[in-house]
């Protein structure tokens, strides 16, 4: 599926904890395979860490604070200007300039089912004269 929101923009968190909801934030992160993203200041998770040694470094122990993914349904895009959403979808200035309104397609009026009846039988009467 492919993603409309990507790194940099805007959003608004519509559903998930009572602290995040309605909040706006810039989008850090997007992960298209697992159609999640991750905004800043939204949706902060603590995790305990260990004292870990890989390749000489050292990282001390201590609780490390950071964003978590929010599911890609659960955040809406938002215009920067005004922050309310977007209703449109994202598209070039190009497109909007070369496209052209649509024309509407009129269908003809039937004519009533009472009017055929007396022409039908005006035609018959006619040819019965002859």
């Amino acid at each position: 599926m492919k993603m409309k929101i990507r790194k940099g923009d805007r959003v608004r968190v519509l559903r998930g904890d009572e602290a995040d909801k309605n909040q706006v934030g810039e989008v850090i992160r997007v992960l298209p395979k697992e159609n999640r993203v991750v905004v800043q200041g939204v949706n902060l998770v603590k995790k305990h860490q260990k004292q870990t040694q890989s390749g000489g470094k050292t990282i001390p122990a201590g609780i490390r604070e950071f964003e978590a993914p929010i599911d890609l349904s659960n955040v809406v895009l938002v215009d920067r200007t005004s922050e309310k959403e977007a209703k449109g979808t994202r598209r070039s200035s190009k497109a909007k300039e070369t496209e052209e309104p649509k024309a509407e397609k009129k269908t003809p009026r039937r004519k009533s089912t009472s009017s055929s009846k007396e022409e039908k039988t005006s035609k018959k009467s006619d040819t019965e004269g002859k």
